[in-house]
């Protein structure tokens, strides 16, 4: 099984498509033979990489907001899912704690949302609903945090989607969970991603491409926290596998029971991802000549230091791994930039470029889902 064979042909909605993320997996299935359909706000930026990927003309684009209820149901019900793929969500740590009802709005009660439509239009469906590694209650312990670990949050995005994953476990427990349940859910949790096509505010290799490319400094407010940064190819490749393990019918195809997928998961780097602020800084250097300084606050609103995920059980399970290193997601994150600031419409076959070379990548590692 690859992930052609799962997605040819199949009707995939795909809510946040507007952003980052989500414009990257929408470009994936759409060059896997997907019908796609997308659910979400505007873009939020300008730029976007939906605009600059053309998405508008060459998928079902659809604004809507997920916090109406009857707006999902319908657009569940006329896109009737054969797989559906949430990623819809108030993203910014920062900017949750200046409107935090809005956050928990869009991020909890969106996800139930969709989930609620899933349930009402009672038809056969995969659903892979992406929260975050922020989810954990972040205790600033060196290990890694692993699926069982309690749930938590000190800001309001972290709470949110630690609330996410209470709902999306409930729903699971409550409605897709009795044998011979129709739908398949399924959550997905992953480390900070990068790669060409975010230009959100306050994220920091964003920042570093808006400084280098005006020959400025590039201001760095949090130099000493460790994240676990993945190209995001990585997690996309997970929840496309992910969706594929909860769609399986031949008993070969992978080796647990159906519902053994139907759960959580981590989504991360190796281990010697897990860098802090400024190595991510000093590592874009390597490849855009600029330099940074130091805009560290006392009094700026908390912020964890360190975070590290443990992917095991994607890797017993799912037989899923990450592809490049560190040192590979950089410098394919700063081509992609480089080569759309010297040309607008290089875009998409940039983007389609690095998906083709990371699956590539993939199949000499003998990855399943890269296998054809």
């Amino acid at each position: 099984m690859s992930f052609a064979n799962t997605y040819r042909g199949k009707r995939v909605l795909v809510t946040g498509h507007t952003g980052f993320k989500g414009a990257w997996l929408a470009e994936w299935l759409l060059t896997l033979g997907a019908e796609v359909t997308g659910l979400a706000l505007p873009p939020s930026t300008s730029p976007a990489l939906f605009d600059q990927l053309g998405l508008r003309q060459r998928l079902r684009h659809v604004e809507g907001d997920i916090r109406d209820l009857a707006v999902v149901r319908r657009v569940v019900e006329e896109a009737r899912p054969d797989f559906v793929f949430h990623l819809a969500a108030q993203a910014l740590v920062r900017l949750s704690y200046e409107q935090p009802v809005e956050t928990y709005a869009t991020n909890v009660m969106g996800t139930a949302h969709v989930l609620e439509a899933v349930r009402l239009a009672g038809r056969p469906c995969v659903v892979v609903a992406v929260t975050t590694d922020k989810c954990y209650e972040n205790r600033e312990w060196v290990h890694s945090y692993r699926e069982e670990d309690p749930l938590g949050g000190h800001d309001p995005y972290s709470s949110s989607k630690g609330a996410a994953e209470l709902v999306i476990a409930a729903y699971r427990r409550s409605f897709f969970s009795a044998p011979g349940s129709s739908v398949k859910l399924a959550s997905a949790r992953a480390g900070n991603v990068i790669g060409g096509g975010d230009w959100s505010l306050d994220r920091i290799v964003p920042d570093c491409i808006r400084a280098l490319a005006r020959g400025e400094s590039i201001p760095v407010r949090n130099r000493t926290a460790t994240r676990p940064w993945q190209h995001v190819l990585e997690p996309l490749s997970g929840y496309l596998w992910l969706g594929a393990a909860l769609s399986a019918h031949r008993p070969d195809a992978f080796h647990f029971p159906a519902a053994s997928y139907a759960a959580a998961f981590n989504f991360g780097p190796a281990l010697g991802s897990n860098r802090t602020v400024a190595a991510l800084v000093q590592e874009i250097l390597l490849h855009w000549a600029g330099h940074w300084e130091d805009k560290s606050d006392p009094h700026a609103v908390h912020e964890a230091k360190l975070l590290n995920l443990t992917t095991d059980k994607a890797f017993h399970l799912l037989q899923w791994q990450p592809v490049w290193d560190f040192p590979r997601a950089i410098e394919q994150t700063v081509t992609w930039y480089r080569s759309t600031a010297t040309d607008a419409t290089a875009a998409p076959a940039q983007t389609c470029a690095q998906i083709a070379d990371y699956t590539a990548a993939a199949q000499t590692a003998k990855l399943p889902w890269a296998q054809t």
